[in-house]
Order: C-alpha cells, then structure tokens, then sequence
C-alpha cells in the first residue's frame, strides 16, 4: 500500500485537485442564475465538492506521508542509536563507580596487610564444568604472577589461587574446585583442618574443612581463614563461614560445610597476591 501510494500519491492528488477545479467553475458559470435548475444543480453537486475537497486534503496527507516517511525512519533509527550509547555510558559510569569501590575497599586492606603486593587484575571468563570452577584473569608471568598466587577480591575474601599461567593471563582454580588444598582455621577456635573441594558441593557452590580436631566445637557461622601453615599461602584470608559440622562417613573424623564469603559467580576485578611475608 505505501509503495503503491508512493507511486500514484501524485496522480490522485491531481485528480482530487482538477475535479474541485471543475466542480467550482460549473457552480461559477451557473451561480448568477435564480433559477429553479441552477439551485438543484447546487444543492446536487454540494455534497460533490465536499467530497472532492476530503480527498484533496486527503491525497495531500497521504503524500505527505509517503514523502517524510524515510524521514521518519531515519530519525527513529538516529534515536535508537541515542538511546544504545546512553545505555553503554550509563553501563561504564557503573562499572567505573564499582571499581572505584573495590580499590577503596583494597586500599583499606592495604593498611591492614601491608605486607602484601599486589597485582589488579579484570575476570574474562568464568567457567564451571562437573569437575572444575575456574577463573580467566586478565594478568600473567609479564606481571609477575605465578602458578600458586592466592587471588582475592577486594575485601580480601579469597577466591581461589592460580593454577596455570600465560604471559599476559591466568587460570584461577576457584575454591570450591575439586584441586582446592589450602589449610585453614575457625577464627572463633583456632580449629585447623584442609580446605578442600568436593564433587556434591561445588556443584551448591561450597567446599569442606577436613580433618577437624576431635575437640572441635564449631558452631554455623564461624568464620574461616587461611591458616598460612607451610608458608605456602598468606594466613588470615577469609574463606567464608562454616554451615555445619558433620561426621566423615568412615567415622574416624570430622569436617564443615564452608559457604564461600566471595560471591564467585559475580567476580569483576580481582587480586593476585604476589608477595607476602611469612608467618609461623
């Protein structure tokens, strides 16, 4: 229908147009008479002239439209592309306003563990199998990152330690991947056990504290930490909070549930620890 109007939105036009031409001469020529045939010519051709003018004004519409319709278009299209870089500078301010908060937050780990280098670092590909939860880290060995750095976020929460290493990027093995084998420590207790990942719960997005003390009294909620036992890790990262203890199913020990304290799933800028001090 626009095409066809496009085409021929000239030519009704010009009709509509000569035939309220033609009805306004006939009534002209035939006005100055009185009588009885010129007045019934009038009110016969009346409702003529009413017509032909609607669709004078409206042929002229229509062609109107027809003409401004790419027009239209265009700025529909100009405006959708408005709205999309609008949506992407709003997208940037709140990635820059998050990232301004991870580094206030890391400057105030700073202050705490000054014993600490860092290497900031963009997560570019999260990835979870049935065997394995890992991380794709946007720094490598030209940064000085090696296989066995601890990565935290910005509250110093740890989210798992690098596992293999490129010149400018590096895989990070979550802590609830099946190879996680980190000591650690109930803040409350001083109750040491292993951190280790297992197969029924990574998939619920937690880990176990293996091997607890007999005498462990552990309670939901008990906050976790590294140990730092070996020198291996920096102790006093914090791990997450213990949901339950249960017996192992042999019976000879104990273990906890451990909710992660790292949102693992979220992860937007993250940090290697590249140095650390030691402490026995």
């Amino acid at each position: 229908m626009k095409d066809f109007f496009r085409q021929n939105g000239l030519l009704l036009l010009l009709i509509a147009v000569l035939l309220s031409i033609l009805l306004a001469v006939v009534g002209t020529f035939l006005g100055g008479s009185a009588d009885p045939l010129s007045d019934f010519f009038s009110i016969l051709t009346t409702p003529v002239r009413t017509a032909a003018s609607a669709v004078a004004h409206w042929g002229e519409g229509v062609y109107n439209y027809v003409v401004n319709y790419d027009d239209l278009y265009q700025e529909l299209d100009d405006l959708h592309t408005q709205v999309a870089e609008m949506e992407e500078q709003v997208r940037q301010a709140q990635d820059a306003l998050r990232e301004n908060e991870e580094l206030r937050e890391l400057l105030n780990l700073q202050e705490k563990r000054r014993d600490f280098t860092f290497a900031s670092a963009r997560v570019t590909a999260p990835e979870t199998s049935n065997w394995h939860s890992t991380l794709t880290i946007s720094k490598g060995s030209s940064s000085g990152v090696e296989a066995g750095d601890c990565v935290i976020n910005a509250r110093g929460e740890l989210v798992g330690v690098v596992s293999t290493v490129g010149t400018n990027s590096a895989e990070v093995a979550t802590l609830i991947d099946l190879d996680t084998d980190i000591g650690g420590m109930v803040a409350r207790t001083y109750s040491a056990g292993v951190l280790e990942g297992d197969f029924a719960l990574m998939e619920q997005g937690k880990l176990r504290l293996n091997y607890l003390p007999d005498g462990a009294q552990l309670i939901a909620g008990d906050e976790v930490l590294t140990s730092g036992r070996g020198g291996v890790y920096p102790s006093g990262l914090v791990v997450g909070q213990v949901e339950g203890v249960f017996d192992d199913p042999s019976g000879a020990t104990r273990y906890a549930v451990v909710n992660p304290a790292a949102d693992l799933d979220s992860l937007f800028q993250v940090f290697v620890i590249l140095d650390f001090d030691i402490v026995e």
